[in-house]
């Protein structure tokens, strides 16, 4: 079962190691299978860096934690 999408704001962010889902703005779908790599706070909003669980790879990207739920 899918959990509730982060806002941000107001929202706990997820702990590192917390499993999560991540949406594909393409398919406006979730993709599960990572995990919390890292939680940056020092630029203004914070952003989400995610290791996918498959592989141990941390994604090159980073997300907005809207854009993150838990699992």
């Amino acid at each position: 079962m899918a959990g509730k999408r982060l806002s941000g704001e107001g929202d706990r962010l997820p702990a590192v190691g917390t499993s999560v889902e991540v949406l594909q703005h393409y398919n406006e779908r979730w993709a599960g299978g990572f995990e919390v790599a890292h939680i940056d706070v020092d630029g203004g909003e914070p952003t989400v860096a995610l290791r996918r669980r498959s592989d141990g790879s941390i994604l090159p990207a980073t997300f907005h934690p809207r854009d993150v739920r838990r699992a």
